[in-house]
């Protein structure tokens, strides 16, 4: 039986390179980074390094990266910050958003009384401007805008650049989950004004529990964990030395390879839309065209509701997902698709694939097999 794993917006592979950094610096870099000895100053300076090296990649400074466990802490970080330290009054979000964000915006609207409003979605999924612009007029609350760069379900990409032309037009502060979108698309943070951004490296064939979070310079940073002062302070724990090099060689590769990796895998997804539609011609595409979304993630909903499809996939080899990887042993169903389908669509089963460059077109065609005999047996 073969193996292919469509799953890559869940996690992706380590790169051998990266393999290879990570098990170098756990042979030869074993100090505490905060120790003064030679084996803590040289592991220092190796998350250093790496700090340095993942700035210029948004063409910031070092100093505005702190090391965080991943996304999931670094979106945490930066909302709690902005309420707790920055004064922000209002969260402007979506529905659609990551949980990461999601769930934090909901705890601090209970447990600080911040205000909390949604943009509007249109029938794709795609957050409206006209409806940000709306809200960011209505108010004169200290406000803070969290919208997620690439959404992980359906792949739909954020305006960013109205997005940030927006807030700034209107004093708000801008927050974008990019976990879905670094590693895939170049972002320069002097271009595009965001404010805070969150990352994690097994998004991007880099290690799993390891990201970062950017915060601009000049706003400063509340910690959310305490007992020491890694992080100058911001957070507190001795650093994942021998990941933040991982991850800092994995963005390395990825940013070099970034036109080449985007084209092939385009070809990869463009292949796979066309043959599954000529298998299936009432499928559909949830979330904007294969041309407005990401890349790397197609989400298909089926022309009927089959609660089998993804074990029955699975039994065949292959690895996919029906949501997000952290919601994918709930039984709500998606709240992404909830957020834009009627209630007759969302009961049809949809599935999302996300790909990479480690994928082939011989795996593409295993897959599209696997569903003519699924096609067979119905």
């Amino acid at each position: 039986m073969n193996s292919v794993y469509l799953d890559n917006a869940a996690t992706t592979p380590m790169l051998p390179e990266v393999i290879e950094a990570v098990q170098q610096s756990m042979q030869t870099n074993f100090g505490n980074p905060s120790s003064i000895h030679q084996y803590g100053r040289k592991a220092k300076a190796a998350v250093e390094t790496a700090r340095k090296n993942i700035a210029k990649h948004f063409n910031v400074s070092s100093s505005e990266i702190i090391f965080t466990a991943g996304g999931t802490e670094a979106d945490n970080l930066i909302l709690f910050n902005a309420v707790l330290n920055l004064g922000v009054e209002r969260i402007i979000t979506s529905k659609i958003e990551h949980h990461a964000v999601l769930n934090t915006v909901q705890f601090l609207e209970k447990k600080h009384k911040i205000t909390v409003d949604y943009v509007r979605v249109n029938e794709n999924g795609a957050v409206l401007t006209e409806s940000l612009g709306g809200l960011l007029s209505e108010s004169k609350k200290k406000t803070l805008v969290s919208l997620m760069y690439v959404n992980n379900e359906i792949g739909n990409l954020l305006p960013i650049d109205d997005v940030a032309a927006l807030c700034k037009e209107h004093n708000a502060y801008f927050h974008s989950d990019t976990v879905q979108a670094i590693g895939h698309y170049a972002i320069d943070l002097q271009k595009t004004s965001i404010d805070f951004i969150a990352a994690s490296a097994h998004k991007f064939h880099g290690p799993k529990g390891v990201g970062f979070a950017y915060f601009k310079k000049g706003i400063g940073i509340l910690p959310m964990l305490h007992g020491g002062e890694q992080e100058k302070g911001a957070r507190s724990s001795t650093e994942n030395v021998h990941s933040i090099v991982g991850m800092e060689k994995a963005l390395a590769i990825a940013c070099e390879n970034l036109r080449e990796d985007k084209e092939y895998i385009v070809r990869l997804k463009k292949y796979f839309v066309k043959k599954i539609k000529e298998l299936i011609p009432n499928i559909k595409i949830n979330g904007e065209s294969i041309e407005e979304t990401s890349y790397t993630i197609l989400n298909l909903r089926f022309p009927i509701e089959d609660k089998m499809l993804l074990f029955n996939l699975d039994l065949s080899g292959i690895a996919v997902s029906g949501g997000s990887a952290c919601q994918s042993g709930s039984s709500k169903g998606s709240h992404v698709l909830r957020g834009f389908l009627d209630e007759e669509e969302e009961k049809k089963t949809s599935v999302r694939f996300s790909f990479s460059k480690l994928n082939t077109i011989d795996e593409v065609d295993y897959v599209l097999n696997q569903f003519k005999k699924v096609l067979k047996n119905k």
